[in-house]
């Protein structure tokens, strides 16, 4: 492989890095936007391993972000169970809840991820879901809910990880999908963004102890090691500064210039790609 060959690679995999980086938190579908980018500039990484990689990245960067919760959810779901105190009883609920919400995307995940990335995962699909996105997204712009993290029922959680289902589907954001989900089941921005990130947490952990092999047995790792290690480390940066800006964002009541975001470059594609 020539120097320039080198160089191209380490630019891609650290821009594919960042992309899928940036948008996996936030509302426009990270594999919406990787699989318009392969479209418009032929860009695309090379074996499954490396979304494996990029997600197990954001991770990461969620774990640090919502590190002080899942302290408290651990400790307090261990005390509960074992003295049942009642001051920790809310946290038990709710890790209750995520397990819940897990099933379905679990499920449904095993079951449909040949069909999604044979029929699915193209670019006519990615603009249409933008559309289906941008309007979910504009129902709940000036909601703000009542329910706290101890008022979420199994019945809401079962919802919102049918939701995470749906964004099985490249160009449904997933993180959209389980807030917007969230929001019209009553659940404050706090609460709603907490268990969509909380939920993503057991499902791309998953996700990563399954696909662990498939990263080391890839045909491609002496090549492609040190791009991939450039493209982790950028995802997890992005991820972090991308969902620290979006949970500003969210608690400003600004969710609709995703909407109109979504709106555009759904329009866009339709179009002309």
């Amino acid at each position: 492989m020539d120097t320039i060959t080198e160089i191209w690679l380490l630019i891609k995999y650290l821009f594919l890095g960042l992309v899928q980086g940036f948008t996996e938190p936030i509302p426009i579908s990270s594999s919406g936007h990787l699989i318009i980018l392969r479209e418009l500039f032929g860009i695309e990484a090379e074996g499954l391993s490396f979304e494996i990689l990029v997600n197990f990245g954001s991770l990461i960067a969620v774990l640090v972000i919502y590190r002080k919760d899942i302290l408290r959810l651990i400790q307090n779901g261990i005390r509960y169970l074992t003295t049942k105190d009642t001051d920790a009883e809310g946290d038990f609920q709710f890790i209750l809840s995520l397990i819940i919400a897990t099933i379905p995307t679990g499920i449904l995940g095993l079951l449909l991820e040949d069909y999604i990335q044979s029929e699915l995962s193209t670019v006519a699909v990615v603009g249409i879901t933008l559309l289906v996105t941008g309007v979910a997204l504009w129902v709940i712009r000036n909601l703000r809910g009542w329910k706290s993290d101890s008022q979420i029922s199994f019945k809401d959680a079962v919802i919102v990880g049918l939701a995470q289902s749906v964004a099985l589907i490249p160009g449904i954001s997933r993180s959209g999908a389980t807030i917007v989900a969230g929001m019209l089941l009553g659940m404050k921005i706090e609460t709603a963004l907490r268990f969509s990130f909380m939920l993503y947490i057991p499902i791309s952990l998953g996700i990563g102890i399954l696909s662990f092999g498939d990263i080391f047995g890839d045909d491609n790792i002496d090549i492609l090691a040190i791009p991939y290690i450039l493209a982790f480390a950028a995802s997890i940066i992005a991820t972090y500064y991308s969902l620290r800006w979006f949970i500003n964002i969210m608690k400003r009541g600004n969710l609709k210039y995703f909407t109109f975001y979504c709106f555009i470059v759904g329009i866009l594609v339709i179009l002309f790609l």
